[in-house]
Formats: C-alpha cells, sequence, structure tokens
C-alpha cells in the first residue's frame, strides 16, 4: 500500500482555507473597532459633505446591539472554524501533539495578525475604517438578522432574570455628556483652553439651571418709589449705575413697574424743554405714565427657556417670584449670558463683588459670601457641590446648620472655610483653602 503525500492538494487547500479565515477574523475585528470606536458627529459630518460610506456607517451604528451580535457571530464561527481546519492539519501532520501545537500557532496568528493588527489601524483612523467597511458589514448584519434576534432574546431572558433590564434605543452616554467629557479631557491634555472649556459648558448647563441660582436677590435690588417726589425720582435714577429700576407702590413687594432711563429723561426732558414746558410742569409728573408694565417669571424656569422668552419679547429684565407670588429677586438678559462668557463690566458698573483675592499664604482665597459655587469652581477648578446652596455663604451655613460665627473655621468637601466677617445674619467674607 502506497503512502499517502503529505502536501497534496487537501493539505494546500487547507492552508489556504486557513488563511482565508484569518483574513474574514481580521476583517471582523477591524470592524467592530472601527464602527464602535468612530465618532457619529465626524461621520454626521462626513456624510453631510457626500460620503456614501459614512452615511452607510451611520446607518449601521443605529442599532448597536446588532451591530456587535452580528459582528461577534461572523468573527467567531471564521476562528472556531480556522481553529478546527488547524488542528486537522497539524495532527495529520505531527499526530496527537499536533494538538497542542495547533493551538499555540493559531493563538499566535489569531492574536497578531487577526486581533492586534487590524484593531490597532481601526482605532488610528475610526472614522475613515468606518466608512470602508460599512457598506460589506450592513450585507452581514441583514444576513445574520435570524440568529441575531433569537441571541438578543436569549440574552435579554437571561439577564431579566438577574434583574437587569435592557433598552437597544438608549445610548450609554448622552450627547451632551460626550460632550462635557471631551472638553475635560481635551482641557487635562491641554488642547482646550480654560476659557473655552468653561463657555461650552456654561452653555451646554442652561437646561439644567433655574433663575433662582443666578437672580439678584430681592434685599439687593434697586428700586423706585412712585409716590417720592419727580426731582427725587430723577435725581436718584440718574445717580444709580443699572438702565432699569423697578418702581413700587406702597411697598417694595408691590412692583406696578419698571422703568428705563431713557424713558424717564425723555419724559422730563418734554416737560422741560418742549413745546408745553413750564416750571410747575414737572411737579405733575406721574412716573407710572412712562413706566414698562412689569414682567413677571417663576423661579423654578430654566435658564435656557428664560433667555429664549426674553429674545421672544424683545426684553431684557424680568422680576422673580416663588409659587405664592412673592417678589424674590430679578434676572437680566445679562446674567444669563454671564454663565456663558464670564463676567460682563462696564464703566458703569461697581467694583466687582464677587471677585476672588489671592492671599500669600499658603493659597487660601478671600472670598465674597455672595459668589455663587458655580462661579468659585469655574475661577478656580474645584468642585465644590451646589445642590444645597446657591452661594459660598449658603454652603457654609448648610454644612454648619448654623449661622458661623466671624473666625469659626470649618471642614468640609476637602476644603477649609473660615469666617472672616458677618454682617447681620450674613456671612460676608470668607477665607478658603484645600485640604
Amino acid at each position: 500500500m502506497e503512502n499517502t503525500p503529505i502536501f497534496d492538494t487537501a493539505f494546500w487547500l487547507t492552508c489556504g482555507g486557513i488563511v482565508l479565515l484569518l483574513v474574514l477574523s481580521a476583517f471582523f475585528s477591524g470592524s467592530e473597532t472601527a464602527l464602535t470606536a468612530a465618532s457619529r458627529g465626524k461621520l454626521r459630518a462626513q456624510a453631510d459633505k457626500g460620503s456614501k460610506g459614512a452615511q452607510a456607517a451611520l446607518a449601521v451604528t443605529e442599532d448597536n446591539e446588532r451591530l456587535i451580535g452580528s459582528v461577534l457571530l461572523g468573527n467567531n464561527l471564521v476562528n472556531i472554524m480556522s481553529a478546527a481546519l488547524a488542528t486537522a492539519l497539524f495532527t495529520r501532520l505531527f499526530g496527537d501533539s499536533g494538538v497542542a501545537l495547533a493551538t499555540l500557532v493559531m493563538t499566535l496568528l489569531v492574536l497578531v495578525f487577526a486581533e492586534v493588527l487590524p484593531k490597532t489601524y481601526a482605532i488610528t483612523s475610526p472614522e475613515t475604517a468606518a466608512a470602508r467597511v460599512a457598506t460589506p458589514i450592513r450585507l452581514i448584519v441583514l444576513l445574520f438578522s435570524p440568529p441575531v434576534a433569537a441571541v438578543r432574546l436569549l440574552v435579554r431572558g437571561i439577564l431579566a432574570l438577574f434583574g437587569v433590564k435592557t433598552d437597544p434605543n438608549s445610548h450609554i452616554l448622552a450627547v451632551r455628556e460626550e460632550i462635557a467629557g471631551a472638553l475635560q479631557l481635551g482641557h487635562s491634555e491641554g488642547v482646550v483652553e480654560k476659557e473655552d472649556r468653561d463657555r461650552i459648558l456654561g452653555a451646554l448647563d442652561l437646561g439644567d439651571r433655574t433663575v433662582e441660582e443666578i437672580m439678584l436677590h430681592r434685599s439687593k435690588i434697586e428700586m423706585l418709589d412712585a409716590s417720592e417726589d419727580p426731582e427725587i425720582l430723577l435725581s436718584r435714577c440718574l445717580e444709580s449705575p443699572h438702565t432699569r429700576l423697578p418702581v413700587f407702590r406702597d411697598e417694595p413687594e408691590n412692583i406696578v413697574g419698571v422703568i428705563h432711563a431713557k424713558d424717564l429723561l425723555r419724559a422730563m426732558n418734554k416737560l422741560m424743554r418742549g413745546p408745553e414746558a413750564s416750571p410747575d410742569a414737572l411737579g405733575s409728573f406721574r412716573i407710572l405714565d412712562v413706566a414698562m408694565k412689569p414682567y413677571f417669571v417663576p423661579e423654578t424656569t430654566t435658564l435656557d427657556d428664560q433667555m429664549r422668552e426674553f429674545l421672544r419679547r424683545h426684553t431684557h429684565f424680568a422680576l422673580v417670584v416663588d409659587e405664592y407670588g412673592a417678589l424674590q429677586g430679578l434676572i437680566t438678559l445679562e446674567d444669563i449670558l454671564e454663565e456663558i462668557v464670564g463676567e460682563i463690566t462696564d464703566e458703569f458698573d461697581p467694583d466687582s463683588e464677587h471677585a476672588i483675592v489671592t492671599s500669600e499664604d499658603e493659597g487660601h482665597f478671600i472670598v465674597d459670601g455672595a459668589m455663587t459655587i458655580r462661579d468659585l469652581n469655574r475661577a478656580t477648578d474645584w468642585n465644590l457641590p451646589d445642590d444645597e446652596a446657591n452661594t459660598v455663604a449658603g454652603l457654609v451655613i448648610h454644612e454648619a446648620q448654623a449661622i458661623p460665627n466671624e473666625g469659626q473655621v470649618f471642614n468640609f468637601h476637602g476644603f477649609r472655610f473660615e469666617v472672616c466677617s458677618r454682617k447681620d445674619n450674613r456671612i460676608t467674607k470668607l477665607k478658603i483653602r484645600p485640604l
């Protein structure tokens, strides 16, 4: 009986099959990495420029669960088939010891040529790679849809037994959180400037913050009494650094109008220099005749909604009330814009009461008690919580569960807070440093 030659047609067909299966495994591995790592924002930009591949990649990544299931199914099929062929080939060549040798060789080949190499290429330029493989992957997804659907049902059933609920339509990270994370990472790596990061994050946060958090408290609102003499009203309006001033009647809570400095000056000019001007005309002037109707907003309105409402109404000024209709403060369009671009000042603004002064000893910061926690965090890159209080003084009072006296020191949230000054029941100055 003649011995069958080892290097016959079957040997070379088996070798060719193993090589082909390794190429398919590399394709599946690289495709999985490219399609999962590619930025949908960048793919959308390329698709808008006419890229068919990017458009296909966007379509195939709509359902990540089905995509991953199909790619993994294909990858495991070719890997198992290649391992089986290699085992048969090496057993024929080396007998029983060929099983161990086939395992060693296939592990090395799969690791280098079917995993590390294609994944490294895909991760270096995921959008380009995703656009190239998207069309064939779509065909594979359609081909494997029935078995993948069955596997998905089985997996969900098993997870349900452990109380885990899956939602294929939800993304692990929201778009906004993804942008915020990218900005923070870019800033930590020196690619994104702190000011640019703060502006974009400030704009993203407008939908989560309310007017109550940034409004000027009613204790600091400058108002005009409608019953005062016209000369006094004119003087107070001219001396005020503000363009718009609320007008009240009888008590400050009863706001009946908002006067604009230009409207008041025009009315005064008409009385004093107009065709019917007379020395006695000023005495009969009524400020409410030229005051605008006050615009009230609830304190729970989000900054995003309030900015849109300001733009729709073509106004910049609103009075904030609580659920009982009581006056709480006022908010302007400039206040909202400052949450995005930072403090806006001009030649008429008083010296900033909320400036941080860095002392020379051990990195202390002297902070105004009325400064918002958000502004302090933006200025210092700290991460003090603002869930329970809006201002730094409010945070100290909340943690102390009392109104502290001057000189008292508190340690919480990784910082040391020392009360420097207090006026009545308000903490006016604090010295803060990280522990």
